[in-house]
């Protein structure tokens, strides 16, 4: 039985949570001051330690790093009241699992608990791991997998749309501006489904030629056309009992649409010269930066098809949108741009910071990642400066807005009314001059209570 000692000075809450996690066959003792906890440290041994950042007797940060000299193979995840991401960050830097905010519900804490003690089974059974600290699940390792959740409401909000259609098979359409990471959130419901254990088969809609759509997606048999030397196996059947992501699924010709939704309806595909029917069990996860319900307006997209993918949909906030957040994924890209770069740069100068809050992030997470790798390469102190950052970057501050004056509203509206008016206040020429979606822009006129 898993051994848990939770550290929390709200000695109702705190039991409160012991109950529950004993409830859960969770072996919990519990302590309501660090003094108490570092001396059952020395005296127990903990698979995992639930803390509040914030203590009356101790810094939440330094008491994780002493958790983690006491051992190393505790995991900790740090509890917050105060949505604080920079000490969300600087606890993940010292050694934590991953921290949630309060309030939280029992299926967040016990979805925490139970991945926090899979990272320790995996520490154990690790094959020449040095000391134990090298697999971390802090937001720069396991690069590809790792999620950023994220502290923000906007990113909340997203978390619990995810959680909630996740364990279902309902078909997922999530939209969003470009670059704001649509691939990682499909991922995520993937990797939080029934079907996680199978493939996960992503899908760029545009860069399939229309000729070859067919044997991408149902695979051909050999001889079936030129240049079918052997038989393929298509993305459908790649992805039988898993998830199948089609990414920008509004670049597919009307034609193809046909084929896509008589799959989906029959739950069968024919192979390119075959006759033959292969029965596919797959989910289906769809992204598009376009506006479908104005493509199906116009007939470019069929409305059948359009609802039969759009069971669900989850609308991934930009980075403007959550600000609050940049913090989380700038450390997570710093992270991985050292390494894939072999270096070890330590973080961001103060300019840098500041710049990165003032900037209004246009290509959004794609974006700040490839500034963050740029700056990385071309750093060869501890911190990133402003001058290994494009000077688009801060001519934002320089040139266009006084610093003094600097809103990211104002700047907001500023853009919007630029765009309609040079759209001739069409919303959809101004989305798109934007490069966001009619209804975020919609959702933007609303929340600035633009008077058009």
């Amino acid at each position: 039985m898993p051994k848990i000692l939770i550290i929390e000075d709200d000695a109702a809450f705190c039991q409160m949570l012991q109950k529950f996690l004993i409830r859960n066959e969770y072996d919990v003792d519990t302590s309501f001051t660090a003094r108490e906890a570092k001396s059952m440290l020395e005296r127990n041994t903990y698979n995992l330690v639930l803390t509040d950042l914030r203590l009356p007797d101790y810094d939440g940060v330094q008491l994780l790093a002493h958790i983690k000299e006491a051992d190393s193979q505790t995991q900790v995840i740090v509890m917050t009241g105060y949505a604080e991401v920079g000490s969300a960050v600087e606890a993940m830097k010292k050694g934590a699992y991953d921290y949630i905010s309060k309030p939280f519900t029992p299926e967040e804490i016990l979805m925490q608990i139970k991945g926090a003690l899979r990272q320790e089974h995996k520490k154990e059974i690790a094959v020449g791991s040095s000391d134990g600290n090298d697999q971390k699940n802090t937001p720069g390792n396991d690069v590809g997998k790792q999620v950023v959740a994220g502290l923000s409401e906007a990113s909340k909000k997203l978390n619990e749309y995810v959680k909630l259609v996740a364990p279902t098979d309902m078909s997922v359409l999530i939209t969003g501006e470009s670059g704001t990471g649509k691939e990682v959130t499909a991922r995520a419901i993937h990797d939080n489904s029934k079907r996680k254990d199978h493939s996960f088969i992503a899908v760029d809609c545009g860069a399939i030629p229309k000729e070859i759509a067919s044997s991408e997606f149902f695979g051909h048999i050999k001889g079936s056309f030129t240049g079918a030397v052997e038989d393929k196996i298509g993305h459908f059947e790649a992805a039988n009992h898993g998830t199948l992501f089609l990414d920008e699924i509004g670049n597919l010709t009307y034609g193809n649409q046909i084929q896509l939704l008589r799959a989906l309806q029959e739950r069968k595909i024919k192979k390119v010269g075959s006759t033959k029917e292969i029965p596919v069990d797959v989910r289906i996860v769809t992204a598009t930066n376009e506006d479908l319900t104005e493509a199906v307006e116009k007939g470019t997209f069929r409305e059948d098809l359009f609802h039969r993918i759009n069971e669900f949909s989850v609308e991934i906030p930009s980075l403007s949108e959550r600000l609050e957040d940049l913090p989380l994924f700038a450390d997570y890209f710093l992270k991985k741009a050292n390494s894939s770069l072999g270096k070890e740069v330590v973080g961001f100068s103060k300019d840098v910071q500041e710049i990165f809050k003032q900037y209004h992030w246009p290509g959004n997470l794609r974006e700040l990642q490839n500034i963050i790798k740029r700056a990385v390469l071309l750093t060869t102190g501890q911190y990133v400066e402003k001058e290994a950052l494009p000077k688009e970057v801060y001519k934002t501050k320089e040139v266009n807005l006084p610093v003094d004056s600097f809103s990211k509203a104002e700047y907001e509206k500023e853009q919007i009314f630029r765009a309609l008016k040079q759209a001739n206040f069409n919303k959809s020429k101004a989305a798109k001059l934007l490069q966001i979606t009619r209804k975020t822009l919609y959702n933007k006129i609303n929340h600035y209570n633009l008077d058009l």
